[in-house]
């Protein structure tokens, strides 16, 4: 339970306060906030099989699995005009988004900090850290910040089922990425809509 308490101030103090300190564009977070789950990890002491390291046919399957779901959504709301006009357009690179950013400074970081350290330490603290990892961006983006507090927990417990059924950190990577990225297209899509 300490260890779980001491990660999720820590990964709350660096993602609320030490990463927007830095004034790092988009990329630079990314290898910030991947460089420091990488170095929590080690400072664990927590084993290969406890953070989820293992079973990767398993969490395949399982991922697999998981990510057709914000797969298939997105691709009916991309054919239903009215319904992409609803998603909130970005103008970022997609291509450094989808391949990049999501994956290592969204996907690597948050599996390995909070499916891997923090569900080994606590599976029940793990997502509540989770929603907190979440207050700055949620910020920048103007979103309501309780909504996302509130929110983001729940798609952590999805995550943290999915990495206790399969046994591996692999099945919420997957699932975690793909519903981002399906997100990251569609907010291209709607961007092209207005332009």
């Amino acid at each position: 339970m300490r260890t779980a308490v001491t990660a999720g101030i820590a990964t709350t103090a660096w993602s609320t306060y030490l990463v927007p300190a830095l004034g790092l564009d988009a990329r630079g977070r990314a290898v910030a906030n991947a460089s420091f789950a990488v170095g929590v990890a080690a400072l664990s002491r927590t084993s290969a099989a406890e953070l989820g390291l293992r079973n990767f046919a398993a969490g395949l399957k399982w991922g697999a699995a998981a990510s057709a779901v914000p797969v298939l959504g997105s691709a009916v709301v991309a054919a239903i005009p009215a319904l992409r006009r609803r998603v909130r357009p970005s103008e970022d690179e997609l291509a450094e988004w989808v391949l990049f950013r999501i994956p290592v400074g969204t996907v690597l970081t948050e599996e390995l900090l909070f499916r891997g350290v923090l569900d080994a330490a606590s599976p029940a603290l793990s997502p509540i850290f989770f929603g907190l990892w979440h207050i700055h961006p949620a910020r920048a983006a103007g979103d309501t910040v309780v909504g996302t507090v509130v929110a983001t927990p729940a798609a952590g417990v999805v995550f943290s089922w999915l990495r206790a059924r399969s046994g591996s950190v692999l099945a919420p990577a997957l699932l975690h990425y793909f519903l981002n990225a399906s997100g990251a297209v569609l907010a291209h899509l709607a961007a092209d809509d207005r332009s």
